[in-house]
């Protein structure tokens, strides 16, 4: 999917690369964006337990082909939560005994990446002050923090609860598709005001090892987030 997506760019690129443009060729500027990620597993056993809030802020980049069309990208700081449910052999250490005991981990990814994205933004003509826009990309992102909140579940022990650094649990890169409308509201010269609606769609597995019950099971997962972002470009 990413190489097909690389070439529609290329193949825009090509097309409109000798059109004068009435924008600047280049913009600068920066983001916040409150998002609601979610985990897709394929694994036997593994459940999306719940969507979670999560953020993200960075910078933003344009770079005008023609006055409607852009090519957009920058860097972000996404913060990306999701809850998994999953069959767990958790150790229990005691004064005399080491015990393996099986039951249910409910985990709360707590994940941080730097994003980097690279789009196709399409923009209409103004209505007044506002444009809208529609864009379409790849991003790479590359993880930078990772801790779990678990809630460990067995008749056994009953529910125990840990905080966990799971940095070597998680793959250091996440691959999705990027689909997004928005809106621009001019704010005088080349200095705008924008809002929108992303969805970062996952194709790649975030997580690594096998299951501790059944090690024929992979840990597999996708993880996607929808953001409302709102920003200023200039």
């Amino acid at each position: 999917m990413k190489k097909i997506i690389l070439l529609i760019i290329a193949g825009i690129l090509l097309i409109f690369k000798t059109g004068y443009t009435q924008e600047k060729p280049f913009k600068f500027g920066f983001k916040v964006a409150p998002n609601i990620g979610w985990m897709k597993p394929d694994s036997k056993g593994y459940h999306n337990e719940k969507t979670n809030v999560g953020f993200s802020w960075g910078f933003l980049a344009e770079f005008h082909l023609m006055e409607n069309y852009a090519i957009t990208t920058g860097f972000s700081v996404v913060y990306l939560n999701s809850t998994l449910k999953y069959p767990h052999t958790k150790t229990i250490y005691t004064d005399t005994d080491t015990l393996n005991i099986n039951g249910s981990l409910h985990r709360k990814y707590n994940l941080k990446y730097i994003e980097v994205p690279l789009a196709l933004k399409m923009k209409t003509k103004e209505f007044g002050k506002v444009r809208f826009y529609g864009q379409i990309g790849l991003s790479t992102g590359f993880l930078i923090g990772a801790k779990a909140k678990d809630s460990f579940v067995s008749p056994e022990t009953g529910e125990i609860n840990s905080d966990n650094d799971i940095k070597d649990e998680v793959k250091s890169v996440r691959e999705a598709l990027i689909l997004g409308i928005g809106m621009e509201y001019s704010l005088g010269g080349s200095t705008a005001l924008t809002f929108g609606i992303n969805f970062d769609n996952g194709f790649t597995d975030v997580l690594k090892d096998q299951n501790t019950i059944d090690p024929d099971i992979n840990n597999h997962a996708i993880n996607n987030f929808l953001e409302i972002n709102m920003g200023v470009i200039f």
